[in-house]
């Protein structure tokens, strides 16, 4: 359930009446607790929140957050503990035992299937379908997730202990889990365990098992599955890549070749985000630059480390975005420390520098720009230049007859004129221009679905040629594509969106000046903030835009709209059809 990003409708702390139903809630739904230990759980006097989510499917739950700590959540009207809770109180649940490698499958969003559970010699925990339960590994008491269980513990020996055995719900290293403080699982053996392990048997997972793993749980593909261990693998590829080195240029060549045929295009592409990655913190990356924005670190730095002849591209690695690579950078191999210093705006605050990963990084031969830190005192960052901008069109499912000849199926996005180039040759050959006036052109079955309406089937028998051609624009899906220097195109439906600025009042006659839709341009709002700040004199502020995710609202005071026209015009050099709210600027009167 939480294995995306959910969205927080409100955060609010708790009513004392909700406070006492909440207890009273958790004294039903798990007798196991004390009083003690619910008033810990639910202390009297202790600011306890109240947030309310969407999961990424649509589920509302309610999440109830003790001391920064998501403690319970509730699905249905149904209350669940969080592993938090679970690491506290191990027994509140019954639990199912299953192998270390299962966790990172549970993780990516899979249900426990029941070849996977592993059965004590207790016997399996007895629990009814639809029981709350919870699922610990070999050798470790703490739970590592929560859910329901899909049957009976009777009917799991019926099914000879196969198919679905727990629907899995929230786990250790999800994004609910994420909500919290992040901390690990405590070591807490039970006494089966450490019996196997005095004997030496059953202690470690054998090489059977280990292939069975994969058959253990029922996965739903989703962008994080095994993000981490493909992180891992590509730290591996890289120190073995480096100790290669030495024993000669020609084999390693020849190695690498050989591993990039096997490796998938994803695969190739996480290796390179890895490479670019480390080579910019190594190269690029000043202390005096901290905290460094996460999209300016992307842009400035890592972009100039990419290989020459190659393009970086987060949506083709399996994290899919910045946060997501940064994200487990952070938790797993401590590299860098990333914080939310402005609501929705992500920067790096620190960086490892004495990371043995870093450390022992050598810089590849085959990149674009000097991998040489700049001196001090010099600029470190790429100069900007505006992306350039193409209207594109987009075939339709009506119009796809019409294009099938030039083998462009729907979706396909073309050039006006590619459209036109089109059209003019489907007509030709199908020797449809009037023959008594070469300006029209005679309308066969395929131009009617695609372009006339049903009232104009029996009274349009022609078309003027630029009727033809608007016609057929106009039932196409307007795009567009952005260029920026040094990156792959970016193609989006829709028209673009222009930088949009507008003057508000704030108190009783206070203005700002509020800017937004400078990413969609390639413009750092920071870095924009800073320079207008320093220009106008006026304090700036970064919010994020309601609404609009990775989007960055800029707020400075007065109206200096006047101002933040000539940086947008002349210096960063933004074409004025993509700039919308410069005719508000003040005007001056002339003094009588």
């Amino acid at each position: 359930m939480f294995a995306k990003p959910f969205r927080v409708k409100s955060n609010t702390a708790i009513k004392g009446s909700d406070r006492r139903k909440l207890k009273a809630d958790l004294s039903a739904a798990f007798p196991l607790l004390s009083a003690d230990e619910l008033s810990e759980l639910v202390p009297n006097k202790e600011e306890l929140n109240v947030v309310k989510i969407y999961a990424h499917k649509g589920d509302a739950v309610t999440v109830y957050v003790l001391h920064k700590n998501p403690v319970f959540f509730e699905v249905d009207k149904k209350l669940f503990p969080t592993v938090y809770v679970l690491w506290r109180y191990p027994a509140l649940l019954p639990a199912f035992k299953t192998w270390p490698p299962v966790l990172q499958k549970l993780t990516g969003g899979a249900d426990l299937m029941l070849p996977g559970v592993v059965v004590p010699s207790c016997g399996l925990p007895d629990v009814k379908q639809g029981d709350s339960c919870a699922v610990t590994l070999v050798n470790n008491r703490a739970p590592v997730a929560v859910g329901t269980a899909a049957v009976s513990t009777e009917q799991m020996h019926c099914l000879g202990m196969k198919g679905r055995g727990v629907c899995i719900l929230h786990t250790y290293m999800d994004y609910l889990w994420a909500f919290g403080d992040k901390s690990g699982p405590p070591s807490l053996p039970d006494a089966e365990s450490e019996a196997h392990g005095e004997n030496g048997e059953e202690c470690e997972i054998s090489d059977k098992e280990e292939e069975e793993v994969d058959k253990c749980v029922e996965e739903q593909h989703s962008p994080e599955e095994t993000v981490t261990d493909q992180a891992q693998s590509c730290f591996e590829e890289l120190s073995l890549v480096e100790q290669d080195e030495e024993k000669g240029e020609k084999n390693n060549e020849k190695e690498e070749e050989t591993q990039d045929e096997q490796k998938t295009p994803q695969e190739v592409m996480d290796a390179m985000l890895l490479q670019c990655f480390l080579h910019a913190l190594k190269s690029k990356v000043k202390k005096s630059e901290l905290p460094l924005l996460t999209s300016t670190f992307l842009r400035n730095h890592m972009f100039s480390c990419c290989p020459s002849g190659k393009q970086l591209d987060i949506k083709k690695s399996s994290y899919k975005k910045l946060s997501k690579f940064l994200q487990t950078m952070e938790q797993r191999y401590n590299i860098v420390r990333v914080k939310e210093l402005t609501k929705g705006v992500e920067s790096i605050v620190e960086v490892d520098w004495k990371n043995p990963e870093l450390r022992s990084f050598s810089f590849p031969k085959d990149t674009d720009v000097e991998s040489t830190p700049l001196p001090d005192g010099e600029e470190g960052e790429i100069p900007y230049h505006p992306p350039e901008i193409t209207t594109l069109y987009s075939v339709s499912a009506r119009l796809e007859p019409l294009f099938l000849n030039a083998n462009k199926r729907k979706g396909a996005t073309l050039h006006p004129a590619e459209v036109r180039s089109i059209v003019t040759e489907y007509v030709k050959d199908n020797e449809l221009v009037d023959e008594h006036n070469k300006n029209y052109v005679t309308i066969n079955p395929t131009l009617c679905d695609c372009l006339l309406e049903k009232s104009e089937y029996q009274e349009v028998v022609s078309l003027k040629w630029d009727d033809l051609f608007s016609r057929t624009l106009g039932r196409m899906q307007e795009c567009y594509q952005a260029v920026f220097p040094g990156q792959p195109p970016i193609v989006k439906k829709g028209h673009i969106e222009p930088i949009d600025i507008t003057v508000a009042s704030r108190g009783s006659n206070k203005k700002v000046t509020l800017m937004k839709n400078l990413e969609v341009y390639g413009l750092d709002p920071a870095v924009v903030a800073s320079v207008l700040q320093h220009r106008v004199q006026a304090s700036s502020v970064l919010q994020p835009v309601p609404g609009a995710k990775d989007r960055v609202l800029v707020q400075i005071q007065g109206n200096q709209i006047q101002q933040v026209g000539k940086l947008l015009l002349d210096h960063y050099q933004i074409p004025r059809k993509y700039i919308q709210g410069l005719e508000k600027a003040p005007k001056g009167g002339k003094k009588k």
